[in-house]
C-alpha cells in the first residue's frame, strides 16, 4: 500500500513492468477529474482502465474490505473525504472467495486493519496482496467523487 497526492504520482511511474504505471499517472495527470461524468474510461485496453464514480460513505460496520489477484488499484479522492482502511490480505477472513469474473474477494470486518483519512487530491495504490476498505465515513457522512485505475499486473 502506498498512501500519496495526485500531485506526486509521478515518482510511481516506474512500478511493475513495461509501461502501465506511466500510462495511468499520465491519464490521470492530464485529465480533469473532479469534472469527469462517472463510467468506465479506457486508458490502454483491459491493461490499464479508469472508473469514475461517486456515492455517499457509510459507517465502518457497513463496508468490505477487498482484494484482487490481477490488478492493482490507484485509489484518488477527486471531491469529499473518506477512509479507506488497509489490512494485509493475509491478516484477513475470507467471507466470499475469490471471482475470476471481477477479479475480487470480499473479506470480514474482523480485522480493524489501518484506516486511512483520505482527502480531495490524496491517493492510495493498493497492491494484489493489500486488502482494502472503500466507501468509509471520515466522522459523517460525505459525498465523494473518486478515480479508480485498474493497472494488471504482469502475467497475469
Amino acid at each position: 500500500m502506498i498512501l500519496d497526492q495526485l500531485k506526486n504520482l509521478d515518482a510511481y511511474k516506474a512500478l511493475g513492468t513495461g509501461d502501465r504505471y506511466a500510462k495511468a499517472v499520465e491519464w490521470l495527470k492530464s485529465n480533469d477529474l473532479a469534472n469527469l461524468p462517472d463510467g468506465h474510461y479506457e486508458i490502454d485496453g483491459e491493461a490499464v482502465y479508469a472508473g469514475v464514480m461517486s456515492y455517499t460513505t457509510v459507517p465502518w460496520e457497513e463496508t468490505v474490505y477487498e482484494a484482487h489477484k490481477k490488478y492493482t488499484d490507484i485509489h484518488c479522492i477527486v471531491g469529499g473525504t473518506e477512509i479507506l482502511t488497509y489490512a494485509p490480505v493475509s491478516a484477513l477472513v475470507v467471507s466470499d472467495p475469490y471471482n475470476p469474473e471481477n477479479d475480487s474477494a470480499l473479506f470480514d470486518s474482523s480485522c480493524p486493519g489501518i484506516r486511512v483519512p483520505c482527502y480531495c487530491g490524496d491517493c492510495m495504490i493498493f497492491f494484489p496482496w493489500d486488502g482494502h476498505k472503500p466507501k468509509t465515513e471520515n466522522g459523517a457522512p460525505s459525498k465523494v467523487k473518486k478515480v479508480v485505475v485498474k493497472i494488471l499486473e504482469s502475467g497475469m
